[in-house]
């Protein structure tokens, strides 16, 4: 079996002659929690029609388990467990039927796993699903997504319309399907909550991948650098590549990209420097900065000030 669970190369996708997916390469290794993060009209959602074998690329190739994505759908079917964002099903039906009348085309042990799924997520089995709020028609999608016992799990907005609890509840609940070997692929605007679960992140921007790593790495790569200075403030073209600045009297900080442990170290040492820290930061701080729309690098790697208060 491959080491990298989903395997996406060069990937393009096309809508009237506009890319939604730009060359998108990205590689999702087995048991983690990847949280594939963009704006909105960044590709996530084509993505996961690409994965799911909703639509063919126009060029490139998209894989998982070693299947392709495209040609091998309906056998993915009975490996890959999917909630899309917006779930459709027979509302007439009660959430016992659907389970019933969807167990017809996976493999046995389904609606046993569902049943069992709807009770851990609080469903009343006998309730119709026109009558449910949008939490407990999000439920269901969790439900039979998770009823397949799949290898690998694609979630889009999973947690759209559930109540603070249920959603940490099931986040965390993301950490022991991964532990049982389940490779786990979510999308989310609630960034600050997948922090908590993730092993992955990757940041999608225009059809591209600009970051793809470990969250580990991650608080590596980007660094919040702050200090107090009493003559002139630090000249920060040195340090990285800068995506945030701020400065207000003669208090100083930036968030770097791949800072330059030199460069650092040599501003930490300066005489007229003092209160130094330098700091991980939350993933969404790290999106903020990173998704900020402000400009390219300049020739010294520095991108224009994205806010500064004197």
């Amino acid at each position: 079996m491959p080491e990298d669970v989903i395997e996406i190369d060069r990937l393009v996708v096309r809508y009237r002659g506009k890319s939604a997916l730009d060359g998108l390469d990205l590689r999702v290794p087995r048991g983690s929690v990847y949280a594939f993060l963009g704006d909105n009209g960044a590709g996530k959602t084509t993505t996961m029609k690409i994965l799911t074998g909703q639509v063919p690329p126009d060029t490139g190739r998209a894989s998982i388990l070693g299947l392709d994505c495209w040609t091998k759908a309906t056998e993915l079917r009975f490996r890959v467990g999917y909630m899309p964002e917006r779930p459709r099903f027979y509302e007439w039906m009660s959430v016992a039927d659907i389970g019933w009348f969807t167990a017809s085309f996976h493999r046995p042990g389904f609606l046993e796993r569902y049943r069992e799924w709807a009770g851990k997520l609080g469903l009343d089995s006998n309730k119709r699903l026109k009558d449910l709020s949008k939490g407990g028609y999000a439920r269901v999608g969790l439900a039979l997504a998770l009823a397949p016992d799949p290898e690998v799990l694609l979630l889009d907005e999973p947690t759209s319309g559930l109540d603070l609890l249920t959603r940490r509840e099931f986040l965390a609940s993301l950490a022991d399907l991964a532990a049982s070997g389940r490779t786990i692929f979510i999308t989310s605007h609630s960034i600050a909550e997948l922090e908590r679960a993730c092993t992955h992140v990757g940041l999608l921007r225009d059809g591209q991948m600009i970051l793809s790593t470990t969250l580990e790495e991650v608080r590596k790569k980007i660094r919040r650098l702050s200090l107090r200075f009493t003559d002139a403030p630090p000249d920060p073209s040195g340090l990285g590549t800068i995506l945030e600045r701020y400065g207000t009297g003669r208090f100083w900080q930036v968030l770097v990209k791949d800072p330059h442990p030199e460069a650092v170290a040599a501003l930490r040492q300066r005489a007229d420097i003092s209160d130094f820290e330098d700091v991980s930061v939350s993933l969404e701080e790290v999106y903020a900065g990173l998704m900020a729309k402000s400009g390219t690098p300049s020739d010294n790697g520095v991108i224009p000030m994205v806010r500064k208060v004197e």
